[in-house]
């Protein structure tokens, strides 16, 4: 990331992102949170609220006037993205061309498997219903044209994952069996059989599993074992941190808050200079 451009912008009221749990206080904040976060700004994230902050608090008229022309004329949403960065001046020519090439990565995808990821990524930011409502979307669509068996399997148990986050164990069960189903695959699997030693109600399922050595189980429960070190029990349920998602993307997606306010931080600093 290259600091091109420090503007002071007084800001009386900062612009609230619920989805992120940010205020933002800053053109730079901003940018950053555009540049650092492509699948959740690329659908109706700039509007008129977005563009009354940028005049009246920013106080970039220039910038919210061509907006407001842009989107008046219909253009297209990822454009808009584009001239706040380009404008702002947050981030280097490079790094913005960077950001054009991974939304136009992201828009090349077939219609499914993006919004698998848009539903992977409001899973991540722990908006479990929305996710499954993406997720249930893409089941209901036909097979063909991008739907495969393997981009199902990922569905179903994505769906699965969403609906344990949420303690509905028994849609959860279901949804991991309609995964396991499409490819035998031995992960959705070891899913199914954490779901049935640790889900509230789901005692005994394990024995309708497919048939699992000795051996695997043992792992298995060494894994539990290991997560139940780390995890607090809640009325008998334990909160099994990194089973039910891909931690290292969740580690990114809750280190985004922090990089913000560490921003502004250095962002004060360098103003007091």
């Amino acid at each position: 990331m290259s600091l091109m451009v420090c503007r002071q912008e007084p800001v009386k009221n900062p612009y609230y992102i619920e989805a992120l749990g940010v205020r933002i206080w800053s053109s730079a904040e901003l940018c950053y949170v555009i540049y650092h976060n492509p699948l959740f700004v690329m659908d109706g994230f700039v509007d008129e609220h977005l563009i009354a902050f940028i005049r009246e608090e920013l106080d970039m008229e220039g910038l919210s006037s061509k907006l407001e022309k842009w989107m008046s004329g219909k253009g297209d949403g990822d454009s808009l993205l584009f001239l706040i960065l380009s404008e702002c001046g947050y981030y280097s020519l490079a790094e913005q061309n960077k950001f054009r090439q991974e939304v136009a990565a992201f828009r090349k995808l077939p219609p499914a498997e993006y919004a698998r990821q848009k539903g992977d990524d409001l899973f991540l930011r722990k908006q479990y219903g929305k996710a499954a409502s993406v997720y249930e979307k893409i089941l209901n669509l036909p097979k063909g044209g991008g739907v495969t068996d393997e981009l199902l399997e990922k569905v179903w148990c994505s769906l699965g994952c969403t609906q344990a986050r949420m303690f509905q164990f028994q849609k959860a069960w279901y949804s991991f069996e309609k995964a396991y189903n499409c490819r035998k695959s031995e992960e959705v699997l070891k899913r199914m059989y954490y779901l049935s030693r640790t889900g509230e109600g789901m005692g005994g399922r394990n024995h309708h599993l497919p048939f699992v050595g000795e051996e695997q189980k043992a792992q298995w429960e060494k894994d539990i074992a290991e997560a139940g070190e780390r995890a607090k029990t809640s009325e008998g349920v334990l909160k099994l941190e990194g089973l039910f998602e891909q931690e290292e993307e969740k580690r990114r997606a809750d280190a985004a808050v922090e990089e913000i306010e560490k921003l502004r931080r250095q962002l004060e600093e360098l103003q007091k200079q």
